[in-house]
């Protein structure tokens, strides 16, 4: 009696196991028809380049230089 019941424990572990794959298999191909999908009637925009602005003038740059070299001394001055 017990081997049938261990048998039958058995078909329903598989049958259960066959099952959840099954149904795996099934969810990923249609993720991927989805995505096919999606990117063919809602294609991703390419990103707008920004609005030209004036470049930054020669002062900005020097006070920029500035201070990063202000900062750099600073730096090694406490490391030491």
């Amino acid at each position: 009696m017990e081997y049938s019941l261990v048998g039958e424990a058995l078909k329903f572990m598989l049958l259960g196991m066959l099952i959840v794959f099954v149904f795996l298999a099934v969810l990923v191909q249609v993720m991927k028809w989805q995505a096919i999908l999606i990117n063919k009637y809602f294609p991703e925009k390419a990103p707008e380049a920004p609005a030209a602005s004036s470049p930054p003038s020669d002062t900005t740059d020097a006070h920029h230089v500035a201070a990063i070299t202000a900062a750099i001394a600073e730096f090694r001055k406490h490391k030491s």
